[in-house]
């Protein structure tokens, strides 16, 4: 018997979909997620103010996302509707990462099984603990694959290159310091620029923080820790001698010669 005209199999349509949403991904910007001595950091190169990759869902739990922004703003929407009716039916205590990540799986799975079109994204979920051992990293494929990360997560972009080279200087109990720089690098080609400050979006789950644990670092606080790095900006440069000059003597030339770097440039 002959096949209709248009015939596609099942796992052709599937594979299909996986490559989509796959090439989707892929031209995102790749996004950072590795614990420190005390929590969890997220870093992720994002020229946008308005359009946040990272984001809090509940007081101990994190998201970050790469792909299309509308599909993923969504997922998070949905995550803080599920953590505040759960909190507030329940308590707050049984608002867990793994039931995010759970929730997520499962809304993946389904829209990539029956939607002509899989989400183009990817996700990690990220619960910040009392300790270090109770810190937990989950990331999520367009699929509903979830893969329980241990130390730190990559997603988007070159996310293998990123993993790889996460995975030549991660260590654990870092500095936060330590920790950012260990980030930058990875999510760096190889003698390529790093984002400047303004590009970078940057936030931790800091376990010493009391209630909330989420908080951005943004401007002066952000551009101080950069400065604690192991590639700090580059310092003020001393202002070049000029001879003596006679009082009717016009004043030096002014120009890119002149110019003498502030200090604010970034990483």
């Amino acid at each position: 018997m002959s096949m209709p005209f248009g015939y596609a199999s099942p796992e052709q349509i599937m594979r299909d979909k996986a490559d989509y949403a796959r090439k989707g991904i892929a031209r995102g910007r790749s996004v950072v997620v590795l614990q420190y001595v005390d929590g969890i950091l997220f870093v992720a190169p994002n020229p946008s103010r308005a359009l946040h990759k990272i984001s809090e869902i509940y007081d101990r739990i994190g998201f970050a996302a790469v792909g299309r922004y509308n599909e993923f703003e969504e997922l998070r929407l949905g995550g803080i509707r599920y953590a505040d009716i759960n909190g507030y039916t329940y308590d707050r205590s049984d608002v867990t990462g793994r039931g995010l990540a759970n929730l997520y799986a499962s809304n993946l799975g389904r829209i990539f099984t029956e939607s002509i079109k899989s989400l183009e994204v990817e996700v990690v979920v990220a619960e910040v603990g009392d300790t270090k051992e109770g810190d937990a990293i989950y990331r999520l494929t367009f699929d509903g694959s979830v893969f329980d990360e241990h130390g730190f997560a990559a997603m988007g972009g070159q996310a293998e290159a990123v993993a790889s080279r996460l995975k030549e200087r991660y260590r654990e109990s870092m500095s936060l310091a330590d920790a950012l720089e260990v980030a930058l690098t990875a999510l760096t080609e190889p003698g390529g620029e790093r984002p400047p400050v303004g590009q970078l979006e940057v936030a931790v789950l800091d376990r010493n923080r009391e209630h909330r644990k989420f908080l951005r670092l943004t401007g002066a606080r952000l551009e101080r820790l950069l400065a604690q790095t192991s590639n700090p900006p580059s310092a003020p440069a001393a202002p070049p001698a000029t001879p003596p000059q006679d009082s009717g003597d016009t004043p030096p030339p002014t120009g890119p010669e002149g110019d003498v770097d502030d200090g604010s440039s970034p990483l």
